[in-house]
């Protein structure tokens, strides 16, 4: 499976941006998606994730009310939309895909075993 990430981007504090995530070689609508970020110097973190069938979300605590996931299964694409970005928001940001079917939306980076390449959000103040 491949998975590739784009729509980062430099944005001043309390903007918004959109992340796109392409998948392609898997049955896309059976699988739930997961957004992880980076930042500098710290351990990947879960973002956010989104079920199958789109029905169920599952968010950090620091980015609840302000980021969104979404899919689109006929366009095997995941999206996060990112509103009041903060700098502290700053990284890169990953698509992900678990290593198995199913509704249950994983926050542990070990359960996901396709990563796209990566997108880099800067949020200035």
């Amino acid at each position: 499976v491949q998975l590739q990430a784009f729509g980062g981007g430099l944005v001043q504090a309390g903007g918004s941006l959109r992340l796109s995530c392409a998948v392609s070689g898997r049955t896309f609508s059976r699988y739930v998606m997961g957004w992880f970020r980076q930042a500098p110097g710290k351990e990947r973190e879960f973002v956010a994730g989104i079920s199958w069938s789109g029905g169920s979300t599952n968010y950090t605590d620091s980015v609840k009310g302000r980021f969104t996931i979404s899919r689109d299964n006929a366009k095997n694409t995941v999206y996060l939309q990112m509103n009041s970005l903060k700098p502290e928001d700053t990284a890169i940001y990953y698509c992900a895909a678990p290593r198995f079917s199913g509704s249950y939306i994983y926050t542990v980076e070990g359960a996901y075993e396709s990563w796209g390449q990566g997108t880099q959000l800067t949020v200035s103040s």
